[in-house]
């Protein structure tokens, strides 16, 4: 470990801040939570500045058009980032409830109380409002914050740390509790996964192979959030127009999102009666198709699609179609190339349904409605620090009791243990 490296230094500031937030009462800490969204607003024209930078590096890199939506910064993104850290405020805190009572025969009382997990790291990619995000749940749950977003939000980043940093430093929470790594080598990113005894958790945003190098290297603990090769199932008894209004809701409404859907299975049945009105509207929505033979047949516009596009995180407008016999065939598909993020089905068969929301192994599974709900905005945590795909600590959109760990605490009065 470089012990004077940019990292270590940070996370080091970082774990001292974290012993004196944990101490914050809750009203000091919306204090803050409320600060920073002000200064967010008020530094409105100089974050758009910054993020200027961003965008016009990565179109001169070629970066795509979904890619750049998802890095741009303007006055009504900047206001929903600001409205998003005073919801947070408004939430319960989660720290400090206790959990569990117990007392003992001998006169032990005991007990089991939430607390924060200590400093977090996140790694993430090209969106500036996950440092907000993630910089209001951490702090609103007693938490330090290590921040490493990706090189093409570099400026953006840095001058978000700076306002949200200058307005910390106007209240009772330390404003080293929140920092950024600026160093956007991989190097840094290696020596995150390894800091044992300054980080206490990782959590990982991004595509695959962010995610998977993280999990893969990583010798501090990591909480791992999904790619979202999501799925919509359009069953025999969809209804036609909800099926449709879902299918094209979950790819076009906006496809840079890990839950947008990248794959539409469709019951043979449905396909044969609707499938080419329902291409039409994605083509008329400029969306790229691909399908199996079947699909072709129908489509002729479609490219025929490989295991490898059944398997991508396009995070664009290109879209898999799969026709299917049944719901086994579904479920089979969904088992072999689903990334446990979000998965949903559209049918009338009760039956079909419950089967759907029992078998599939997804954080989120839906009946009737776009996956694109699967967000901690939508589920009414006020952010997200990510969506779990995993199924130990926590699962689906981490909202602040997911950032909360907890404490035994014992209370005697001079007991000794024979």
């Amino acid at each position: 470990m470089n012990q004077s490296s940019e990292v270590v230094l940070k996370a080091t500031r970082a774990g001292e801040a974290a012993r004196g937030l944990a101490t914050l009462s809750t009203q000091q800490k919306n204090t803050a939570l409320l600060a920073m969204a002000d200064r967010l607003v008020a530094e409105g024209a100089s974050l758009i500045e910054a993020n200027r930078e961003d965008l016009e590096r990565g179109r001169a890199n070629g970066t795509s058009e979904s890619l750049l939506d998802r890095l741009m910064l303007n006055e009504d993104r900047i206001g929903s980032i600001a409205d998003a850290l005073r919801l947070v405020a408004e939430l319960p805190d989660p720290t400090g409830q206790v959990l569990e009572q117990i007392e003992r025969p001998n006169g032990l009382r005991i007990e089991k109380v939430t607390v924060p997990l200590g400093v977090i790291g996140i790694i993430y990619e090209a969106r500036p409002n996950v440092t907000v995000d993630a910089a209001a749940l951490c702090l609103k749950t007693g938490n330090a914050v290590v921040l490493r977003g990706g090189s093409a939000a570099l400026s953006t980043n840095k001058k978000i740390a700076e306002v949200l940093r200058s307005a910390l430093s106007e209240t009772d929470v330390p404003f080293e509790a929140l920092q950024v790594i600026e160093d956007s080598s991989r190097s840094s990113v290696d020596e995150m996964l390894k800091l044992n005894g300054l980080l206490d958790v990782i959590i990982p945003r991004g595509g695959r192979s962010l995610i998977d190098n993280v999990v893969q290297n990583a010798t501090v603990p990591v909480i791992e959030t999904g790619a979202g090769v999501c799925h919509t199932y359009i069953d025999a008894s969809a209804d036609v127009d909800m099926a449709t209004q879902i299918a094209i809701n979950a790819k076009v409404q906006r496809p840079s999102v890990c839950n947008s859907m990248e794959t539409l299975i469709i019951h043979q049945d449905f396909a044969q009666k609707h499938l080419r009105s329902l291409a039409n509207q994605f083509l008329e929505q400029h969306v790229e198709l691909r399908g199996d033979e079947s699909t072709c047949y129908i489509v002729p516009e479609a490219k025929l699609a490989t295991e490898e596009d059944y398997a991508t995180e396009y995070n664009d407008y290109i879209l898999n179609l799969k026709i299917v016999s049944d719901l086994d065939e579904a479920a089979a598909h969904i088992a072999k190339f689903g990334t446990k993020h979000s998965e949903c089905i559209v049918t009338e068969n009760d039956e079909h349904a419950v089967r759907f929301l029992n078998e599939i192994d997804a954080a989120a599974v839906y009946h009737n409605a776009s996956t694109r709900f699967t967000d901690g905005f939508e589920f009414g945590f006020g952010a997200e620090i990510g969506i779990s795909t995993q199924k130990l600590h926590a699962r689906g959109p981490m909202g602040l009791p997911a950032l909360t760990s907890s404490q035994y605490r014992i209370y005697g009065n001079g007991q000794i243990r024979n």
